[in-house]
């Protein structure tokens, strides 16, 4: 099979580039003509406005907030906004003492499932159940997969009768429900609205509540194992122990040494009881979200709830375990829209900006490169078509929002891309100075910018990542957009600049060395290179700057060897006058 030529390889890699903006074009056009995507990228806070909420922390008498809960509390909530895809979101305190609060920005209008994760202060607990209007049948195995399905048994008022007085031996023991407590839990209306402040119960006394259907009710002994030894939480399919799916989504928990060992003697002790003893409930901000009959022990740390769960509500417990529970329970306050904070004179300033770079740019491309400096623009103006398309599915897929420091990533951008163009240019100009062609030259100094381009954008890439790892905010956004113009800068480089300038190689207009194509062998000082020597250039009456050029571009080596050359000259001249 023949080599491939220059050419060849030029219009294959045209051709990809064409394949992957004409991919990024189809799949944004499905997700607008299927989907929620738009054309235009989403902007962020201070450039669309959004919605402001503000959460009041729930205390219990005299408890008091400090400002390690709140700084806890913001970092929780803030891991929990960007797990739910979205970004450029601002939390801040407000007020001081008992009144502070926590004011959570969001661009946009946020949907459920994102408001779920903030408002939730996800307060996990596993506590025995020692009453309830109806059990679970339900199968818990040593690979923690539970399922729940409530089937009725006799009314709380038979459960009630002959409680014992004797104080409380476990969590599991009766003797905690007295009187006061099951008056309590008889006129208990999980409809009403103090149903909805029951997660303010000590973690060290019984808890009267629902479920989060509010369909059934329960009396749950104290909390025997916390939320804060979950060290990791997941969202998949439940399968069966032959591994085969049963359609229903679940939630996997991961305890920690201690969640484990607790975990373990919970299920071990409630192993060996009988009705609604049996069951252990699990409680998410004090409602009940399943209640399995425990039928085995769990001594891996690792159970799986499961229950009436979508991919989505899944995936939102899932996360609101995995980044924590608040250090207190919160209540939102209010819900409002916001206006953007700098508006559209912000972002059409931005994009001025960058219009001034890019004629800027153009302008030094012609003066230094002529004809040349037309690559330049036309490989910015394919990486600005790939940028755009790349952010705008982003927005669509990933929730991404582009901010006035995201507008500045870009036009940053410009610069660090024109770079490579330049340092490319100048190898293939090295290599016309030094006598080759320009086919040669363009394969010769493709070779030589490489290394180089590779070298710089990788330490534009680093910094990219490392500013967006230990930021937050919108320098994050300033990193994103950095560090894709990085990667999509590589790509236009080596699928379209470098094919564009190996077809015009083969043009005669370029391959001549026109003056204007910014690639004439005389004005750049071209000098012939034979075997193992080497000549100065022809001087002639029209090409008198040829001259000082080519000194001007000579080498160390070239340098020293006229020195020399021109030092023995004198020295012979000398002898002979001598």
């Amino acid at each position: 099979m023949a080599k491939s030529t220059p050419v060849r390889k030029a219009w294959r890699s045209l051709s990809w580039l064409l394949v992957i903006t004409l991919g990024l074009t189809a799949l944004l056009g499905a997700g607008v003509l299927w989907g929620t995507a738009s054309w235009a990228p989403k902007l962020a806070l201070d450039l669309e406005g959004g919605t402001q909420i503000i959460l009041a922390p729930q205390l219990e008498g005299e408890q008091e907030v400090t400002a390690d809960q709140l700084s806890q509390a913001v970092s929780i909530i803030r891991q929990r906004i960007d797990a739910s895809g979205v970004s450029e979101a601002e939390i801040t305190t407000q007020g001081s003492g008992s009144g502070q609060k926590i004011v959570v920005s969001i661009p946009g209008v946020p949907d459920d499932e994102t408001l779920s994760r903030i408002e939730a202060s996800a307060k996990l607990e596993f506590r025995p159940v020692l009453v309830s209007e109806a059990a679970a049948t339900s199968a818990v195995g040593e690979d923690g997969t539970e399922t729940a399905t409530p089937t009725p048994e006799p009314t709380p008022s038979v459960a009630l009768n002959d409680v014992p007085t004797t104080s409380p031996t476990s969590a599991s023991d009766l003797a905690y429900v007295t009187d006061a407590l099951a008056d309590q839990y008889t006129n208990f209306d999980c409809a009403s609205e103090v149903a909805e402040t029951t997660n303010v119960a000590p973690a060290d006394e019984p808890l009267v509540t629902c479920d989060d259907l509010g369909q059934f009710k329960y009396i749950l002994g104290p909390v025997e194992v916390s939320g804060d030894t979950i060290s990791d939480a997941t969202n998949s399919l439940v399968t069966t122990s032959a591994g085969v799916s049963t359609g229903e989504w679940g939630v996997n928990i991961v305890f920690d040494d201690e969640g484990t060992e607790q975990f373990a003697e919970v299920t071990e002790r409630l192993f060996n009881l009988q009705g609604s003893q049996n069951q252990f409930a699990i409680v998410l901000d004090g409602r009940v979200i399943s209640a399995p009959t425990t039928n085995a022990v769990i001594s891996n740390g690792e159970p799986q709830i499961s229950g009436n769960f979508t991919q989505e509500t899944s995936k939102t417990l899932a996360d609101q375990l995995k980044y924590g529970a608040l250090p207190i329970s919160f209540t939102t306050e209010s819900t409002e829209v916001i206006s953007s904070t700098l508006g559209d004179s912000q972002l059409r300033s931005g994009l001025i900006a960058g219009i001034i770079g890019l004629i800027l740019v153009l302008i030094y491309s012609l003066f230094q490169y002529r004809l040349l400096g037309l690559v330049t623009m036309a490989s910015l103006v394919v990486a600005g078509v790939l940028t755009y398309l790349v952010i705008a599915i982003m927005s669509w897929r990933y929730g991404y929002r582009l901010s006035l420091a995201g507008v500045a990533g870009l036009i940053v951008a410009i610069g660090f891309t024109a770079d490579s163009f330049i340092v490319y240019f100048e190898r293939i100009r090295d290599e016309l100075r030094d006598g080759r062609n320009l086919v040669s030259s363009v394969e010769a100094g493709w070779k030589r910018a490489l290394r180089t381009i590779y070298a710089a954008k990788a330490v534009n890439l680093l910094s990219a990542i490392v500013l967006y790892i230990l930021a937050i905010g919108n320098v994050r956004g300033f990193a994103l957009t950095l560090g894709l113009t990085t990667i999509i800068d590589v790509i236009i480089v080596v699928l379209f600049t470098h094919p564009m300038l190996q077809l015009m190689a083969q043009t005669r207009f370029f391959s001549s060395g026109h003056k204007l194509s910014g690639l004439d062998p005389d004005a750049l000082g071209a000098v012939y290179r034979g075997r193992a020597q080497f000549r100065s250039p022809a001087i002639t009456k029209t090409t008198p700057g040829a001259t000082r050029e080519a000194a001007r571009r000579q080498t160390i080596a070239e340098r020293k060897a006229g020195a020399l050359t021109g030092a023995a000259r004198d020295t012979h001249v000398d002898g002979k006058d001598s």
